[in-house]
């Protein structure tokens, strides 16, 4: 017995006043095998409750990252104070070093927050169709510090999380999967206007992802400098491949106004030439006197 408790009791390193010895070092493995433990029953435990709460696998994932962060700072602050590291001193030492990691690291601090905002209120979601500036996408992940976004062009964007908090976001998608938009088009002045907002109407209506419910709207938007100026709202389930849904209802468009030879205008401009301003450069290329031959 005194050969081992010598041998737990020795010095492996020793600085100043303090001391690491075996059982210190026992100790610390001790406590992260006992975190590891924890953290299994605690992901077998919220993987039943999450499951059943949040449908979202992004947020589950996000929920899980946060849980194991928390179990191993409780960890390491159990392992410094089993070998008698106090954690105030620590903090008072390195203070100038924290200030400097905080200033270093506040983006990520901030992304970080931002993230876990994110996560608890629930206002993003995977499979989401979102606007962040001129960035349209389907939300696909959503982690700690970035959201990976799939964009239209199938590229793959990693948004720091501060931007969905701090900036203006469009979410397509999240409170109302029906969502409108707008085709607009001009026809010549004396056109049918009646006869254009119903074709306008059916155009919109033959296409399937557009929604029956409600209806396709044409509407008799101005008097343009050349043309009459309409347009057609719709809605739809598909926000994501909404520009494709613009495309073939304007296809139709364009067939329906040849069949019904309604004409849509080529830019016009209307010149007027002032008839004293052009009698006064007559005149003026009359008087011009000749030059002199050599």
């Amino acid at each position: 017995m005194q050969t081992l408790k010598a041998l737990l009791e020795y010095t492996l390193l020793e600085i100043g006043e303090y001391r690491l010895s075996v059982i210190d070092v026992i100790s610390i493995i001790f406590i992260f095998l006992f975190a590891r433990l924890v953290l299994w029953l605690l992901h077998r435990l919220l993987n039943k409750s999450l499951a059943h709460r949040i449908s979202d696998k992004g947020r589950q994932a996000a929920i899980m990252q946060i849980a194991r962060y928390l179990v191993y700072i409780m960890a390491i602050l159990a392992a410094f104070n089993t070998v008698g590291i106090s954690i105030t001193w620590l903090l008072t030492g390195s203070a100038a070093l924290l200030v400097g990691l905080g200033l270093g690291l506040q983006n990520t601090f901030k992304d970080f927050i931002s993230g876990v905002i994110i996560l608890f209120d629930a206002s993003l979601e995977v499979g989401d169709v979102v606007q962040v500036g001129e960035l349209v996408g389907r939300v696909q992940q959503i982690g700690l510090r970035t959201t990976a976004i799939d964009t239209r062009d199938a590229i793959s964007v990693l948004v720091p999380n501060s931007k969905f908090t701090d900036d203006n976001v469009i979410n397509w998608s999240h409170n109302n999967e029906l969502t409108r938009f707008q085709v607009s088009v001009g026809v010549a002045y004396g056109s049918d206007v009646d006869l254009v907002m119903k074709l306008l109407e059916e155009a919109a209506a033959s296409h399937p992802k557009v929604s029956s419910t409600p209806p396709p709207v044409a509407r008799f938007v101005d008097f343009g400098d050349s043309a009459l100026l309409f347009e057609v709202l719709f809605w739809t389930t598909d926000s994501f491949r909404v520009e494709f849904t613009r495309s073939d209802i304007r296809r139709a468009i364009d067939a329906a106004f040849r069949k019904h030879h309604v004409q849509i205008p080529f830019p016009q401009r209307d010149l007027h030439i002032v008839s004293d301003f052009r009698a006064r450069l007559q005149e003026q290329a009359e008087n011009k006197p000749d030059l002199p031959l050599n």
